[in-house]
């Protein structure tokens, strides 16, 4: 065969992919093609990066004002036209295609088409041609464009973003336990590959119609039974095995969540129940509290630095600061009455005040300096200030501190007029206030207010019920 007829028959293979592409674009709705067809399709992630690169550099030696080599354009319009062939027939293993897959199976398309076209009017001798380089740059925006679709389909769609902390919703008091619960331990480790845009065995994981719609293979989900529900299944399998969820690579979910997706399931897997349903005790409970506490480690890698050094020489005898975990900047502080008290020994720790999580400032004649300092500790969550001649005025400026979560003021000279800074603590759980002026109407009314909250006034409530419950409404049988 003679160079003219072989560039003759290119241009005929050339054409005859241009024209079957365009054909299964416009019919992929009839199309049924055998199994062994459809299985071409996965050689297209192996093959994909050959024409980028073939496209590239045959444009590049175009915009430089040479002739691209007659090989090189043959070999990228060829192998781009198979491209897209073979990621059309990959895409029909997903009956719902999504945007994304949408838009990058057409783009995809274009650059085929145009590397067609680019071809003949290179054979044709328009190479020089203004309309041509146009076209070039045309398919390197496009080659971009495709490139980052396809990207977004299989690693998700933010997977060019910026790094970013990732900041998960607060769990609320009462949670449903599909929607805050199930719903972000699917979210983040199986949505990116069953999501709207990439829906992976026909399995959509982002709704929970979806969830109980199922996948290619039935059912993922049967409500009351965990044992019999394929999601179940598929995440116990062994890690080895090709039909693992998450597949090799991906983190895997950790007991507790698989745990919680199993008792989710035999509670009846509904999108309704939410945690007061549940009797306490019930394994699901005790599941979900334990992940509505956050991970202090994640909290604490925001923290400033601080050098061992700046620790060593802010210490003191009657001053010892701790790390409350290797390598954390988050820090404890114990302080101890010296024979002669002098404020300073407190406020020289503002340029740490932001680190300390767990302070204790036990039996020191602390008053409103030190308190404002207290106040500067926007990250402490456990506060020890009792047996102290603070008072009201003293403590009020504790109010914005809305990550302190235990608070020991007993002994102090508070009374109930510091009831109000109380409730301005959303996040408190542990409040100790005996032997101090607040009443005992004040802390139950209080109690009311924050039902969550533990008060503990000094007196424990079945002996106080003890001896002051009449003898004749006494129920002998809960004490005997």
């Amino acid at each position: 065969m003679n160079p003219t007829n072989r560039t003759r028959w290119v241009g005929y293979l050339i054409f005859g992919l241009s024209v079957f592409l365009i054909f299964c674009l416009l019919f992929e709705p009839f199309l049924k093609p055998p199994t062994l067809v459809v299985w071409m399709g996965q050689w297209h992630p192996l093959i994909l990066h050959f024409p980028i690169v073939l496209l590239i550099i045959a444009t590049f030696i175009s915009l430089t004002g040479k002739r691209v080599p007659y090989l090189l354009l043959t070999i990228a319009a060829l192998t781009t036209l198979i491209t897209a062939i073979t990621g059309f027939l990959l895409g029909l293993e997903a009956n719902n295609k999504g945007d994304l897959l949408f838009w990058h199976q057409w783009t995809g398309s274009g650059i085929a088409i145009l590397a067609a076209v680019w071809y003949w009017l290179d054979s044709m001798g328009y190479d020089k041609h203004f309309g041509v380089k146009v076209l070039q740059l045309t398919l390197v925006v496009l080659v971009g464009i495709t490139g980052h679709l396809g990207g977004s389909i299989t690693h998700g769609e933010d997977f060019l973003a910026l790094p970013k902390e990732k900041k998960l919703e607060k769990i609320p008091e009462n949670p449903l336990i599909y929607t805050h619960i199930v719903d972000r331990i699917l979210t983040s480790n199986c949505i990116s590959c069953h999501n709207s845009s990439k829906q992976k065995g026909q399995l959509l994981l982002s709704t929970f119609k979806g969830i109980m719609n199922g996948g290619e293979t039935g059912k993922s989900v049967y409500p009351g039974k965990p044992d019999e529900s394929l999601l179940i299944k598929r995440l116990l399998l062994p890690k080895h095995d090709k039909e693992h969820m998450p597949p090799e690579g991906e983190s895997p979910l950790s007991a507790n969540e698989i745990k919680i997706l199993k008792e989710w399931i035999s509670h009846g897997a509904t999108d309704t129940l939410r945690l007061n349903h549940l009797e306490n005790g019930e394994p699901l409970v005790d599941l979900v509290k334990e992940m509505m506490v956050p991970n202090p480690m994640e909290k604490w890698a925001r923290l400033p630095f601080v050098h061992d050094s700046t620790l060593r020489n802010l210490g003191s005898d009657y001053l010892t600061i701790t790390r409350l975990a290797s390598e954390t900047n988050a820090l404890r502080v114990n302080t101890y009455k010296p024979p002669i008290y002098d404020s300073e020994i407190i406020l020289k720790l503002r340029p740490i005040a932001k680190n300390i999580i767990e302070w204790d400032m036990s039996n020191l004649p602390l008053g409103i300096k030190e308190m404002g300092l207290v106040a500067a500790c926007t990250n402490i969550e456990w506060l020890e200030i009792d047996q102290t001649p603070l008072s009201d005025s003293d403590i009020d400026t504790l109010k914005v501190l809305s990550n302190l979560k235990l608070l020991k003021v007993y002994e102090t000279k508070i009374s109930n007029a510091s009831i109000p800074m109380f409730l301005k603590l959303k996040n408190l759980q542990q409040l100790y206030v005996w032997e101090t002026a607040i009443t005992g109407k004040a802390l139950k009314e209080l109690q009311i207010e924050t039902p969550m909250l533990l008060i503990s006034n000094g007196i424990d409530e079945e002996l106080q019920l003890f001896f002051t419950t009449p003898k004749d409404s006494f129920d002998k049988k809960k004490y005997n």
